[in-house]
């Protein structure tokens, strides 16, 4: 009998195996983890590079148009949430309507989107971390302070490996308190850019907004194809479908209600950037500090960078969290060790899965320079919009997956096959070298698929 890498996993099988996760979570969690995930420091950074080499202050319309082609997918994805309100995300989505082995590639894609993205970030909150405690004379041994790069005096990154692990631990006492201390750090780090936002209307300046498309309309579309890649990460709220209460309600109003948020935030930033400063003077490092510092605002530019801590630990928050469910759920298919697959019968959550993922997590941050690979964070996600959005065809197709009451994409076929060929249209942005980074990654994915993962596949002892 020849292989059938297409053969397709049951939605009751599904929700079976996923009926021990506690159901905790509503509406307004999920759209904390999903803004907690999407903004991070590139709030601060992406408006003014973007309105001082493509937009000019027309870099509001940049945003709004990514926006536009986002929530193309966020509709795919929160039908296929409603519909499927199952651990794995898009992975999970892959397995019932394509069949296991895009399921596989979809989960693999998703391993390294998730993984890597933690991984940069914790650097990313380690360096903040790092310069804040300097201003007050406390300083981390340089041996201490950077990846294992002995020729320059660094060997691990002590303060991206205690930050992951610290996540860890509280994930691993349970999701409600985890829940909890997320919402308040996104209340906290929505408060700060508010703040930025309302104090620097009073330093607008009219004439800094003329002219308003120096660089024509082409140039607000190229902004909107950098600004694309600000808005990812909303994916993460559909891996916790499985516990969620009324997922046919909750989850496509996480996902939607997220993009909603973090789009009128980038583009609230983005006018009041522009106005308090020319455009041309905005190609800086960190252009909202830059801002505030030449109104003398000093005491605000504090409190970003409080907020971009703050931002990159809802962020890991969120990504350490998906990345469990998601190593969870293929283990529950045995494409990876059936261990992974198990929960814990004292807090009903994945605990195996979340600490291999932790540790990977954190040796990467620790020990590995990763300015080359982050990237690839954008090829894995671009792969599963693409896929979710194409998907929806077979989904509706599915006699068998009811979905009354639920979320569905407005104009079918329209904008899930419009989805899908955006999401392509995106992927030509990429550089080379991330097409190559992400060839040896699928390499390595399909020869363990066909090593271990076909073989060891709940599919396959249904099959023989």
């Amino acid at each position: 009998m020849g292989l059938n890498i297409f053969r397709k996993e049951s939605l009751d099988r599904y929700l079976g195996a996923d009926k021990l996760f506690v159901k905790t979570m509503n509406a307004r969690d999920l759209m904390a983890i999903g803004i907690g995930t999407v903004i991070g420091t590139g709030i601060f950074i992406l408006p003014g590079t973007i309105a001082a080499k493509q937009a000019g202050p027309g870099v509001p319309l940049s945003f709004l148009l990514s926006a536009i082609v986002c929530a193309f997918a966020a509709m795919c994805y929160a039908e296929f949430a409603s519909a499927l309100p199952v651990a794995g995300s898009a992975y999970s989505y892959g397995n019932v309507v394509f069949g296991e082995f895009f399921g596989w590639l979809l989960g693999w894609a998703l391993i390294l989107e998730y993984m890597l993205a933690v991984a940069s970030v914790s650097t990313g909150w380690a360096a903040y971390f790092n310069s804040f405690i300097e201003s007050f004379g406390l300083k981390i041994p340089h041996a201490l302070s950077g990846p294992f790069d002995p020729a320059h005096g660094t060997y691990i990154n002590i303060v991206a490996v205690v930050i992951v692990l610290l996540i860890t631990v509280m994930l691993s006492r349970g999701l409600q308190s985890s829940v909890r201390v997320n919402n308040i750090a996104v209340v906290i780090k929505v408060a700060i850019i508010l703040i930025f936002i309302v104090a620097g209307l009073f330093f607008i300046k009219p004439k800094n907004y003329h002219p308003f498309l120096p660089y024509h309309m082409s140039g607000v579309i190229h902004g909107a194809t950098i600004g694309f890649f600000a808005y990812l990460g909303f994916d993460c709220v559909s891996s916790s479908a499985a516990e969620v209460k009324n997922p046919k309600r909750n989850m496509p109003l996480g996902i939607i209600g997220t993009l909603g948020i973090v789009t009128l935030l980038y583009m609230g930033v983005a006018v009041v950037l522009t106005g308090m400063v020319k455009y041309t003077r905005l190609d800086v490092a960190n252009p909202v500090s830059y801002a505030l510092q030449l109104v003398h605002q000093d005491w605000l530019a504090e409190l970003l960078s409080i907020g971009a801590l703050v931002g990159m630990f809802t962020m890991m928050v969120a990504m350490i969290y998906s990345s469990s469910r998601l190593i969870y759920a293929i283990g529950r298919d045995g494409l990876l060790p059936a261990f992974l697959g198990k929960l814990d019968k004292k807090s009903h959550s994945p605990q195996i899965a979340l600490w291999i993922v932790a540790v990977i997590i954190a040796t990467m941050g620790g020990l590995v320079s990763l300015d080359q690979l982050t990237s690839l964070v954008n090829i894995g996600t671009l792969f599963a919009f693409t896929l979710v959005s194409f998907g929806i065809i077979p989904l509706r197709r599915r006699k068998d997956i009811g979905n009354r009451g639920g979320f569905k994409v407005p104009l079918y076929p329209v904008i899930p096959i419009l989805s899908g060929l955006l999401c392509l249209a995106m992927m030509t942005q990429l550089q080379l070298e991330t097409y190559i980074g992400a060839g040896i990654w699928f390499s390595l994915g399909i020869i363990i698929y066909f090593t271990y993962g076909y073989w060891h596949s709940k599919l396959n002892d249904k099959q023989n």
